[in-house]
């Protein structure tokens, strides 16, 4: 009976009852999109395309990609991700489970089908653990794989709390303003040798520090802010 209850509360509970959360405080948020036409250009020209985000960043996101539809996203078939998986089901997105350490050739094949299928797939770069801000090998397969430009997804808020996780994850503040920036697309060779996959990924890694930085000073500048919320 107690694992029964248990049961219930990790598949129903926690999951709904933080999205209701989630979506209670998302709906707060002041959203401005920068740079929309960096996504919209690439799903005209190719169809889909893989949204790459820091994991301290991707709570804004949660809510405003359940209107970019559909999603696919991988999760690794750990117990974490068991919860997570359902938490994606939940807002309609669809979970590949994988891993570069378990059932990552099988996902990595899903999430090409799924590509070709017109699905858009997300992914968190530095995710589950880190390191902060360093894009794992796992971002460019998937682009190889499936044939994709990856578009670098931007979050940053004016008044936020920080955490203290490995990454100082970032939940926006009640009513803050919040702007959600696309990159300019970075195409991966299908093919690449050692050193080119690695210098592929450093320029990634190095874009994606660069305009989350530049993303940020929009605060400290109120011009930006007014042409951004006008």
């Amino acid at each position: 009976m107690r694992r029964t209850i248990l049961i219930f509360i990790y598949r129903y509970v926690i999951p709904y009852g933080g999205l209701l959360l989630v979506k209670a405080l998302s709906a707060t948020y002041r959203i401005r999109i920068i740079n929309p036409e960096n996504e919209q250009d690439v799903l005209d020209r190719r169809g889909s395309l893989i949204y790459a985000s820091w994991h301290q960043r991707f709570f804004p996101g949660i809510t405003f990609f359940s209107q970019r539809k559909p999603i696919a996203i991988m999760i690794s078939q750990s117990r974490d991700g068991e919860m997570i998986a359902r938490v994606v089901d939940i807002l309609g997105w669809c979970p590949v489970r994988g891993s570069s350490t378990r059932g990552g050739v099988t996902a990595l094949r899903q999430l090409k089908d799924l590509a070709r299928d017109g699905y858009r797939i997300g992914h968190i770069v530095d995710g589950p653990k880190g390191p902060f801000g360093q894009v794992k090998p796992g971002l460019l397969r998937i682009a190889q794989v499936a044939g994709k430009p990856i578009v670098p997804t931007l979050t940053s808020a004016e008044k936020k709390w920080v955490f203290n996780s490995w990454d100082r994850f970032m939940v926006p503040k009640p009513f803050s303003r919040v702007v959600i920036r696309f990159g300019e697309p970075i195409e991966v060779p299908a093919e690449l040798d050692g050193d080119g996959f690695e210098q592929k990924r450093l320029f990634v890694e190095q874009r994606m520090q660069e305009l989350y930085a530049e993303t940020d000073r929009i605060w400290s500048d109120a011009e930006r802010i007014r042409t951004a919320f006008k």
